[in-house]
C-alpha cells in the first residue's frame, strides 16, 4: 500500500514562492510514475509535472514550465514542487499522485493522466493572490 501525504502549502503574493513536498511510503521510485496535479474550483484537475521513474524522464505543464521544478529525494522518500513567479491562476490544491509498478517510462501527451494512477495524497492548498 502506497501512501502520499502533502505539505507546504500556504498563501503569497504574486511573484512569490512556495516549495511542495510529499512524504512518500510503499513506494519504489525506480519502478513508478509520480507527479503533481492540481485543482482549482470549479475547473479539472490538471497535470502539473511528472518523473516516470523508469526513465528518468521529467515533464511539464506548459502553464508552469520554467517556473516549476519537480524533484525526488530517494532517502528522504520524498517528492517536491518547487514553484516560483507564482501567480494567481496558480491558485489551487495540489495533489502529489502514484502510478505504483508504473508500465510507463514516457506518455504521448507526456504528462501521464490522472486516471494512470493509482494512489493520491490529501491535497494542500495554494493561494497567490496578486
Amino acid at each position: 500500500q502506497v501512501h502520499l501525504k502533502e505539505s507546504g502549502g500556504g498563501s503569497v503574493q504574486a511573484g512569490g514562492s512556495l516549495k511542495l513536498s510529499c512524504a512518500v511510503s510503499g513506494s519504489k521510485y525506480s519502478r513508478d510514475c509520480i507527479g503533481w496535479f492540481r485543482q482549482a474550483p470549479g475547473k479539472e484537475r490538471e497535470g502539473v509535472a511528472v518523473i516516470y521513474g523508469g526513465s528518468g524522464r521529467i515533464y511539464y505543464a506548459d502553464s508552469v514550465k520554467g517556473r516549476f521544478t519537480i524533484s525526488h529525494d530517494n532517502t528522504k522518500n520524498a517528492l517536491y514542487l518547487q514553484m516560483n513567479s507564482l501567480e494567481p491562476e496558480d491558485t489551487a490544491m495540489y495533489y502529489c499522485a502514484v502510478d505504483f509498478g508504473s508500465k510507463y517510462t514516457d506518455f504521448p501527451t507526456p504528462l501521464l493522466p490522472d486516471y494512470e494512477y493509482n494512489f493520491w495524497g490529501q491535497g494542500t492548498q495554494v493561494t497567490v493572490s496578486s
